[in-house]
This record gives structure tokens, C-alpha cells and sequence, in this order.
């Protein structure tokens, strides 16, 4: 009779479900640099949650508004060929006169937009489709507020200032923003990267990260989003279709302000150009000494604002991490000060900074993150982020 037990419970131990598994990590990657080497730190969770793939290093990912440091790169490169002058009326570059309606008379420059002190805001959006006017969108009263002539103007971040940079961009260049980037940033630093996944080709998308909200849900990048889908907004009724498009007339359709698709590896290099620049020749001496002095500048000017709304100053598309009063945005929980730019999108929170003092770098990014809870979001701000970078630090030995 015992045997038959024993049997009988062994059976039932067979029909009975295995115990569930642990939900894999949100996917999160963090490589740590200096000026001649790259090391990944963590590399964790899925690509895609769908297919079960294993995210690895570098794998492209939407980066949010660390973009905006790409596109500040882009300008002041465009600079050192002469093409662009950072302090001239942007209207010579975009054909058609931009003005505050509140200061008529003050000309706009890329310095002003690329430093979000133009005057603008947000409020009447800043995504234009291919098919509508990018000077139409400026001409809304809501894309401007009054405080300060541009240049002046109180400290706003601004996502509507980078179609303006972009499409100034393409009018001085003749070339299309996404192949200028491509040129003058991606190319000579040996990156493979692109915007809204145009010219990344089969290879990157076929490894592309799915970013996925808090809840769960997919947020961007599914598979299905990828190409041959249609990967930039478009009007509706028109084509998506970029054959008959003229540079210097609406780059917002490449999301200047946050559309680079990269891998973490391949952005380190970028971090790697700036940690070097003296000795490199990506950036003129003339560039490089504005870029630094604009945040230096940025984050000496308390009446900027940029301290009230979470940045510890910002500059040519950059911004400091400090531990201290105005902003007090200690990200790595070190003390130490850090250069670079971070991103929060579609439950996404990235970052690349860098410590010139210190000849050390993190590109990173991590999933899953919930939205920011109110206007002011510093870096530090999620706990997730910050946790990550202690992380990466003690793995670095520090």
C-alpha cells in the first residue's frame, strides 16, 4: 500500500505546473570609457520581450534627447568648414524671417536654440510631419513665450528648437539632416548609427530594442514599427516617401530631438571624441573652446532658469552633473562633476557622461522606467537610474 502512495504522489508531483519563472530584467546596458577603451559593464533583459531575443551590447536603441547633443556636434562641425556661423540670424539660413511675436525685432541664432534661450516652448507641440510647414508651426503664438529677448530669455527646454537647428542645417549644407549627421559625426568617429532607422539597413534593425512602458506595454520600435514600415511622421494623405523631400524645409521628420537609433558601444566612441578633443581633430580648437566655455558660461548664469528646471546649467547641447546648490543633480552619487546629456522617453532613461577630471565616461541606458512625476526631472530623479550608476561604479572599482 505505501508503495502505491508513493507512486501516486509522484505522479501528481509530475501533473502538478513547474514553478514560475522570474520575469527577465528590463533591458539595460552600461559601458564604462576613457580616452582608448570601451568595456561593457551590465548587459541584461530581452531586446524584445516577443521573440525572447537576449539583448547584447551593443544593440541599437532609441537614445531620447542625448540626440540633442549629437545634433550641437553636428552644428559645430558644420562650423569648422564654414558653412555656419552659431551667432547669425537663423532666418538667413531658413529663408523665411523667424521671430519671437513678443520681441519682433531680436534675431534668433543657433546658439540661442541649441542653448533653449530663444524663447520658445513647447506648448503648440514640436513634431511636424512630412507635408506641413515648419514656418507655419512658428508662426502659432503658442510656440513662444515672453520672457526675455532670445539670447535673454529665460532658460525653457525647448524640443521645438531642434527642427529649427536641423532644418537651418540642411539649408547651409544642401544635405538632408539624417545624411549630414551621418557625415560630419557617425562617420569619422566609425559609428553605425542613424535617425528614425533611416539607413541603419537589415543588420541593425533585425537587432533593435523594443522599448516597452512600465506597464508593460510596447512603447517604440516593435518589429513591426521597423522598416519597410514608415519609420517618420507623415501628414495625412501623403506619401511616405522621401524622394521629391528639400533639404532646409522641415528636418523635424528625422526627430532631431531624439530620434538616433545606436548601441551603447558605438555611443561611448562619441563620448570617447569629446574626453579627447584636444588631441583628436574631431573638433577645431575654436569649437571645442566654445562648446566648453557655453557650459561653463551656462552653468555660472543663475539667471538662465536652467538650475529651477533641473539642469545644473546648459550650453551648446550639453549640460553638467554637479553635487551641489543651484540643481545639486548627483546622478552617480560620487560628488563629482560630469558633462554630457541625458534622455527620458518611452520608458527609456539614457545618459552619456563623462568626467574630463577624472578621464571617465558612461553611455548607458534602462527600460521600463515610469514616467517622470512633474515638470522638473533631474537626472538623479529616478531611483532605478541612480542605482544603476552606483552600480556601474563599484564595478569599475571606484
Amino acid at each position: 500500500m505505501r508503495g502505491m502512495i508513493r507512486r501516486l504522489v509522484a505522479a501528481l508531483a509530475l501533473l502538478a505546473p513547474p514553478p514560475a519563472l522570474a520575469a527577465p530584467p528590463p533591458a539595460t546596458v552600461v559601458v564604462a570609457f576613457d580616452r582608448d577603451s570601451i568595456t561593457p559593464l551590465i548587459v541584461e533583459g530581452l531586446a524584445n520581450k516577443q521573440t525572447g531575443r537576449a539583448l547584447e551590447a551593443n544593440d541599437p536603441v532609441r537614445i531620447a534627447s542625448i540626440s540633442k547633443l549629437i545634433m550641437a556636434l553636428t552644428a559645430l562641425r558644420l562650423m569648422d568648414e564654414g558653412k555656419v556661423d552659431l551667432t547669425r540670424d537663423v532666418s538667413d539660413y531658413l529663408g523665411w524671417k523667424l521671430r519671437s511675436p513678443y520681441h519682433p525685432d531680436v534675431a534668433v541664432t543657433l546658439s540661442h536654440l541649441l542653448s533653449h534661450r530663444a524663447g520658445l516652448s513647447d506648448k503648440a507641440g514640436y513634431i511636424i510631419p512630412l507635408g506641413e510647414s515648419l514656418e507655419a508651426k512658428l508662426g502659432d503664438p503658442a510656440a513662444w513665450r515672453d520672457t526675455g529677448p532670445p539670447g535673454d530669455a529665460a532658460f525653457e527646454y525647448a524640443n521645438l528648437g531642434s527642427p529649427l537647428v536641423a532644418t537651418a542645417l540642411e539649408a547651409a549644407s544642401g544635405e538632408r539632416y539624417d545624411r549630414l549627421v551621418e557625415r560630419l559625426v557617425f562617420a569619422p568617429l566609425g559609428v553605425k548609427a542613424c535617425l528614425n532607422w533611416l539607413g541603419c539597413g537589415p543588420d541593425m534593425e533585425a537587432r533593435a530594442v523594443t522599448l516597452y512602458r512600465d506597464t508593460g506595454e510596447v512603447a517604440r520600435d516593435a518589429p513591426e514599427d521597423l522598416p519597410p514600415a514608415c519609420t517618420i511622421p507623415v501628414a495625412e494623405g501623403q506619401p511616405c516617401d522621401l524622394a521629391s523631400y528639400v533639404p532646409g524645409t522641415n528636418a523635424s521628420i528625422f526627430s532631431p530631438q531624439g530620434g538616433v537609433r545606436i548601441g551603447m558601444m558605438d555611443l561611448a566612441k562619441i563620448g570617447q571624441a569629446l574626453l579627447r578633443m584636444e588631441r583628436n581633430g574631431f573638433l577645431s580648437d575654436k569649437a571645442a573652446e566654445l562648446w566648453i566655455y557655453a557650459l561653463i558660461g551656462s552653468a555660472n548664469d543663475d539667471a538662465s532658469g536652467a538650475a529651477a528646471a533641473g539642469f545644473c546649467g546648459y550650453g551648446l547641447g550639453a549640460y553638467g552633473l554637479l553635487a551641489f546648490d543651484p540643481c545639486k543633480d548627483d546622478l552617480f552619487q560620487d560628488g563629482r562633476e560630469r558633462l554630457g546629456h541625458g534622455g527620458e522617453a518611452y520608458g527609456l532613461r539614457s545618459g552619456l557622461w563623462f568626467s574630463i577630471a577624472d578621464d571617465q565616461g558612461f553611455a548607458y541606458f534602462t527600460t521600463e522606467v515610469p514616467p517622470p512625476s512633474g515638470e522638473v526631472e533631474t537626472a538623479a530623479a529616478d531611483p532605478r537610474e541612480t542605482a544603476l550608476m552606483v552600480r556601474a561604479l563599484e564595478m569599475v572599482g571606484e
